[in-house]
């Protein structure tokens, strides 16, 4: 698969610091202390995105340009979210700050939803994936630091939280944030997702379009009709 380049191009504290949005934006999120810095630098194979020593530190959305041997979208980091050492008015700032973001009307192609293997789906991811529902969000699920499970625990323990209802585009990535393996196979999930939705979205424009035309031909034949009974 083609290397992805990535550029780092800007950092949102609040609404009026977003980016236009041009290219498809591929968002990632996932609790504070979930690996999401790490992830992020493992699948960009560069040092990007900086890891915090300490959990829920980072208050910013950050977003990178990537080229993908052409195919080029953005990858947007959100904050993590659900870290207990937060007070009600940060965590009520994270929200605003995340529905300002989803609700600007941006080229948002999916959500990918990073869940630690360890534990899978908590009460904050449940809360995250209802909100997600309401905004008719599609994601794809990534479970992260798969390697602090044994290899031969990891099948049960995936099934285990596939029988709590996960919804994910394509069956949940297991990464460790440092298998080249895994980073690939991430990789190629990713652009397939996205190319899933990008042909959904045709399908719908060409949907859109045909009903339009349903209306315009009735519209033109009841003015035909009106015109010929006036003569």
């Amino acid at each position: 698969m083609a290397l992805w380049k990535s550029e780092l191009y800007c950092t949102a504290f609040n609404k009026s610091q977003l980016p236009p949005s041009a290219e498809p934006e591929i968002v990632f999120v996932g609790r504070s202390n979930v690996g999401k810095s790490t992830l992020i630098n493992a699948l960009l194979e560069r040092k990007i995105a900086k890891v915090s020593a300490k959990p829920g530190k980072t208050r910013s959305i950050n977003f990178y340009k990537i080229n993908a041997g052409g195919l080029t979208f953005n990858l947007v980091d959100i904050p993590g979210y659900g870290y207990a050492a937060r007070g009600f008015d940060e965590r009520k700032s994270w929200w605003k700050l995340i529905d300002d973001y989803f609700n600007e009307g941006r080229n948002i192609s999916y959500v990918v939803h990073l869940m630690d293997f360890r534990h899978g789906p908590l009460a904050n991811d449940d809360e995250l994936t209802a909100w997600l529902d309401e905004l008719n969000m599609p994601r794809l699920v990534v479970f992260t630091k798969g390697d602090k499970i044994s290899p031969g625990r990891r099948k049960g323990l995936y099934q285990q939280h596939m029988k709590m209802g996960i919804d994910s585009m394509l069956p949940p990535f297991i990464t460790s944030g440092a298998n080249d393996k895994e980073m690939d196979s991430l990789r190629c999930g990713i652009i397939d997702a996205m190319q899933e939705m990008s042909d959904l979205d045709k399908q719908e424009e060409i949907k859109i379009a045909k009903q339009e035309a349903k209306r315009e031909a009735k519209a033109a034949k009841r003015a035909a009709i009106k015109s010929e009974q006036e003569q």
